[in-house]
């Protein structure tokens, strides 16, 4: 049973999440400010946290951040804004999806399936094999980075894109077919997505990030792992 963390400070709207995400059969637990957010993800055990921008003590992005130093725990963020900017930013803080209220409790439901099918499907099916493109080197089993020796905290999107670039080097993939294999679903006309995580990934494991050797890019086409 996976078990979600939810944090906005709107106890209606916490209430009614939980609420739908108990009858799917998750367990939830409930939180309502940012600061009670990293407290309650500290102490670990979460598959899942969805978690508002706008709250009290400290707000959804700094929670994001602080939660990030310890923990890659999939997250959803929840905004009452549509702005692409704030979207960029939250990927950029290390959400890895993105929904804007009001929302589909459907499409809620969609997400959250998504995120976790793609985390526990990935357990599931590795075995503890390493993968190596020069200076970086992925261990799937234990879903590990690490650049020269040194080890590197990637979220799970950011480990989950990594892990099919480096399983098909040379194979270009277009955003919208990023989007499908490793969100899961239609990320509905918001390609920046792919490009936040690319950029993430080149500061977090390129020896330059500003000349990538290793994930590069196909121009009008899309993203790819050069061979070596």
């Amino acid at each position: 049973m996976a078990k979600i963390l939810v944090v906005d400070d709107e106890q209606v709207l916490v209430k009614g999440i939980k609420f739908n995400l108990e009858n799917e059969g998750y367990q939830v637990q409930a939180g309502y400010d940012g600061e009670e957010a990293v407290e309650l993800a500290r102490e670990g055990g979460f598959d899942l946290i969805i978690l508002d921008l706008m709250m009290p003590k400290i707000d959804g992005l700094q929670a994001c951040m602080r939660i990030r130093e310890f923990s890659n725990v999939p997250i959803i963020m929840l905004t009452a804004r549509s702005e692409d900017t704030d979207k960029i930013i939250g990927f950029e803080c290390g959400a890895d999806d993105y929904i804007t209220k009001p929302f589909n409790i459907l499409e809620l439901k969609a997400r959250v399936r998504a995120l976790l099918r793609r985390s526990g499907a990935a357990v599931q099916q590795r075995s503890g094999g390493r993968l190596e493109a020069g200076h970086i080197q992925l261990d799937t089993g234990a879903r590990a980075a690490w650049k020269d020796g040194e080890p590197v905290e990637l979220t799970a999107k950011e480990f989950d894109l990594m892990e099919l670039l480096m399983r098909n080097p040379g194979r270009v993939y277009s955003r919208e077919n990023l989007l499908n294999v490793v969100w899961g679903y239609e990320y509905i006309g918001d390609f920046r997505t792919v490009d936040v995580h690319i950029r993430r990934l080149r500061e977090k494991l390129e020896l330059d990030p500003a000349n990538p050797e290793y994930i590069r890019t196909k121009w009008g086409v899309g993203y790819y792992l050069a061979s070596r």
